[in-house]
């Protein structure tokens, strides 16, 4: 699984790619007069234009969400791959981990399903079972930026070894004093919950700018990515002493 997050990160990069190179199009275009698109009978607007561009505020906070999905996931069938460790193995962080979804914690249940919960437990550590059931619980979604991807990589045990040019990208201020994930989490919510039009949402944005946007997203996504793959071929959500040679 841990080989795949690169190539499933990749394929979904190609997608705002494209995108963007179809807006650089438009804006290059709209340089010598109305933008049109071959065969459509009216020129884009200035107002279609922006609701285009507001779009990769979209494309992009799915790119992270997915991307810390897959990592999450990757993490999980390690942990359960061929039936071969018991919640003894686990780290300490990772064992908690365990417990909270085995014994679901984390949700409001009636007593009767608390004590079921409770049992089943017991049962896997009673009788040693190796762990065959154990999907880590990633959180609702809309909430990933960069200081939400940290948290949760700590939440497993381990730090990101992010370089420091990405992590001064990252933190440093690109629109409305947030960083450049802050910036795609804050405007992707408020266009679902439609706190905010498309058109206002792209207001005094040039495609140069949200390709520079999704350059420091992508910088920072694929180090997170490399972390993630290192922690799992390290078989760091491990004890020290169970971890293969």
């Amino acid at each position: 699984m841990s080989s795949n997050l690169a190539i499933v990160f990749q394929e979904r990069l190609e997608e705002v790619e494209e995108y963007l190179n179809f807006l650089s199009t438009i804006e290059a275009q709209a340089q010598q007069g109305p933008p049109r698109i071959e065969g459509a009978e009216h020129p884009i607007t200035t107002q279609q234009q922006r609701i285009l561009y507001s779009s990769v505020y979209l494309q992009l906070y799915n790119l992270v969400e997915a991307t810390m999905s897959r990592c999450i996931e990757a993490v999980s069938e390690a942990a359960k791959e061929n039936a071969q460790w018991k919640p003894g193995d686990l780290s300490d962080s990772m064992r908690r981990e365990w417990v909270r979804v085995t014994a679901r914690t984390h949700i409001e249940l009636t007593p009767e399903k608390r004590l079921e919960s409770a049992l089943r437990l017991c049962e896997n550590l009673m009788d040693s079972l190796p762990i065959e059931i154990f999907d880590i619980e990633k959180g609702g979604g809309g909430n990933w930026d960069d200081s939400e991807i940290e948290a949760f990589s700590k939440r497993l045990g381990f730090q990101l070894d992010v370089s420091q040019p990405v992590y001064r990208a990252i933190k440093q201020p690109f629109r409305n004093d947030l960083g450049p994930l802050a910036l795609v989490k804050q405007l992707r919510n408020r266009l679902a919950h439609g706190s905010i039009s498309f058109a206002q949402c792209a207001e005094d944005i040039t495609v140069g700018r949200l390709i520079e946007l999704k350059d420091k997203t992508v910088d920072y996504l694929k180090e997170v990515v490399n972390c993630f793959i290192r922690y799992i071929n390290s078989f760091e959500y491990l004890l020290p002493e169970r971890r293969p040679a």
